[in-house]
């Protein structure tokens, strides 16, 4: 774990009421920092997403155009592997 800091921080009673009854007060930091990697990770993942939004564009896929090209696309990479894999047992 990394280098750890203080710092104060203002939450509402009840969800600090609420955190000591189902975490206990001896484990409020642990969790509350759990809590704020988890949602910094959502925040990173959203803010990706955001950035690529619209780079995907279907006319450059015609292979996986609607449920079956997608089936088809897949079936064909598990074939590619299974042939491989055949390859090198033999």
């Amino acid at each position: 774990m990394g280098t750890k800091a203080r710092a104060h921080v203002i939450i509402e009673e009840d969800i600090v009421k609420e955190i000591d009854r189902l975490i206990g007060k001896k484990k409020r930091s642990s969790f509350i920092a759990g809590a704020a990697k988890k949602e910094l990770k959502r925040v990173k993942q959203l803010s990706i997403i955001q950035k690529f939004k619209g780079t995907w564009k279907d006319a450059d896929h015609p292979e996986l155009t609607g449920k079956e090209g997608t089936y088809k696309w897949v079936r064909k990479l598990r074939d590619e592997d299974e042939k491989m894999l055949r390859k090198k047992l033999a």
